[in-house]
């Protein structure tokens, strides 16, 4: 199947007039306000691309594309300011060539070469991000002193080798993405088991770079946990490190690279920790009064040592819009995973807790067990799972609808999340109804953990033709003025990119970003890696940080 040019996903989940007019009736009644209008989208044909102003060197030319396909698809991410411009066919930040190099020794060449010529390099794996994290406008260009922008596709660094079962770690390329991956590890009976909600499309070396969260809501949360040892190039040099199961030998080369986003270097592989596949599984739906009892459940859950696999909590808008509860009331979905044995005594604990904290299920706890008939997860997980698929191609098929959808999330400790999310509702929903007139907005908890949760707000309110990226700037800058005042982090696991390194230079120390733009210069002497992405592209070799 195609890939859209500029939505979520597969080109046919974009779905005919009639079905969107379908599913504007019913957002209607979900959200509370009626769509604007449908609109189309401009055809790939269509696009008009600015003019290339650099040339791939001769000597590497068999590594470069530089038809206007290639630009335009690897242009952006899927964030909502990405999908709209590409449904209205604007790629005006189109990189001016796409390198797909096929090993490190030819990431090292691209990146010799963009060094020598000043050209922008940003690594893209598979164009899942929602923080500009890939895109390389006009602007951050010319104020990193740069030539042109080059997109260096990592899709065919993309190997699944040296698996190591007796200690559960595997070798694989930055470019591999999450399905090919698994079925590779699959063949040995082993898993990553690391599942985002991008998981179809987007790749291992994003989710270094990102420090993406995982299927797991408790204890292996990020691919942070599942890094053994990381492989990058930098404009002056490999970064290879030794795959340990510990070490305390200084600062890490692996948690420096994490979260890096392409500014560093380019990721091209990584050793990674991975486990046999779950044989037993248990799952239940428990449902609550308030959003409020559900998530005191959820800090008993993660505070018993118990480590469900599984702890989400929705309040009863976000339950309601999934479709997983319509009685107005916030549910909490458990489940456990174990390879080694069956399961009954860690759920009997944990509904009990559930129960303490005033949680009832109202549907018996599904068990999976090798050789046993039983269904995989409970209803309401079933439910979530396949609205958390469906989500961003909803989001899609909104933009053509004139609905501003989108998320925001970030993490708090227990003690301080419940000002913190009572502001949130506050403000944001003020700002909604100013720019827009109405407002949605619900909250569920993506991760958890002892000291805190991750609340993962969805906001939507009608758009007004031609002002959407406004209306958009304006709620998303008062969810994170709320952050900052709360001290809670910018982002859990969406990464900071371009949209939110505003406010991850108000959280992180100065000193620190002082540290970060000299190790930068040190690594990428010529600016050239993803400039404007994290570090400020304004930072002049052997020059102060413009931060």
């Amino acid at each position: 199947m195609d890939l859209s040019h500029w939505g979520w996903g597969y080109a046919d989940k974009f779905l005919s007039r009639e079905a969107r007019m379908q599913l504007g009736d019913l957002a209607a009644a979900g959200l509370g306000f009626s769509p604007l209008g449908l609109d189309e989208p401009v055809s790939l044909d269509d696009v008009v691309l600015p003019d290339t102003v650099v040339n791939a060197p001769k000597t590497l030319l068999h590594l470069f594309d530089g038809t206007s396909e290639g630009r335009i698809r690897n242009t952006y991410g899927r964030a909502y300011r990405d999908i709209l411009r590409g449904f209205r066919g604007d790629f005006a930040s189109a990189p001016d060539l796409v390198a797909y190099p096929t090993s490190a020794d030819e990431v090292r060449r691209v990146l010799d070469w963009a060094s020598d010529a000043k050209v922008a390099v940003v690594p893209y794996g598979g164009g899942t991000s929602v923080v500009g994290g890939v895109e390389c406008p006009r602007r951050d260009r010319e104020e990193a002193g740069l030539n042109g922008v080059v997109a260096m596709n990592m899709a065919r660094l993309d190997a699944v080798d040296e698996i190591d079962p007796r200690s559960r770690l595997a070798r694989i390329g930055a470019g591999a993405r999450g399905p090919a991956l698994e079925r590779k590890l699959g063949e040995h009976g082993l898993t990553l088991r690391h599942f985002p909600q991008s998981f179809e499309f987007s790749t291992l070396g994003g989710w270094i770079a990102t420090r993406a969260g995982g299927h797991f809501a408790t204890l292996y949360t990020h691919i942070d946990d599942l890094v053994a040892s990381i492989e990058a190039v930098s404009p002056v040099g490999a970064l290879k490190s030794w795959t340990l199961p510990g070490s305390g030998a200084g600062p890490s080369p692996d948690r420096f690279l994490l979260g890096s986003e392409g500014t560093l270097g380019a990721i091209t592989a990584a050793t990674v920790r991975v486990r046999p596949r779950p044989r037993y599984k248990a799952s239940a739906t428990a449902v609550f009064a308030t959003f409020e009892a559900a998530a005191v459940a959820a800090r008993m859950l993660v505070q018993s040592d118990l480590h469900p696999t599984n702890c989400r909590v929705l309040d009863p808008r976000e339950a309601g819009l999934n479709g997983v509860d319509g009685a107005g009331r916030a549910v909490l979905i458990v489940g456990f995973e174990s390879d080694d044995h069956p399961l009954e005594p860690w759920m009997s604990r944990a509904l009990e807790l559930v129960n303490d904290a005033g949680g009832a299920c109202e549907a018996p706890v599904r068990y999976v067990a090798p050789g046993a008939d039983g269904q995989r997860s409970s209803q309401g997980a079933d439910t979530w799972r396949s609205a958390f698929i469906d989500a961003p191609y909803m989001q899609t098929n909104f933009v053509s609808m004139g609905i501003i959808i989108d998320t925001f999330e970030t993490a708090c400790t227990w003690s301080g999340f419940d000002a913190l999310h009572a502001d949130m509702i506050r403000e944001v929903r003020d700002v909604m109804k100013r720019v827009a007139g109405r407002a949605f907005l619900s909250c569920r908890f993506t991760h958890v953990y002892p000291d805190g949760p991750a609340p993962y707000y969805t906001f939507a309110c009608p758009a007004r033709r031609g002002a959407e990226l406004q209306q958009w700037a304006e709620i998303k800058a008062a969810a994170s003025e709320v952050l900052m005042r709360h001290e809670a982090t910018i982002t859990h696991h969406h990464a900071v990119g371009r949209t939110h390194r505003p406010w991850y230079e108000r959280q992180a120390p100065s000193v620190f970003l002082t540290a970060l733009s000299a190790a930068k210069r040190a690594l990428d002497p010529s600016g050239v890696m993803n400039p404007g992405a994290l570090i400020p592209a304004a930072t002049p070799p052997g020059g102060e940080s413009a931060m």
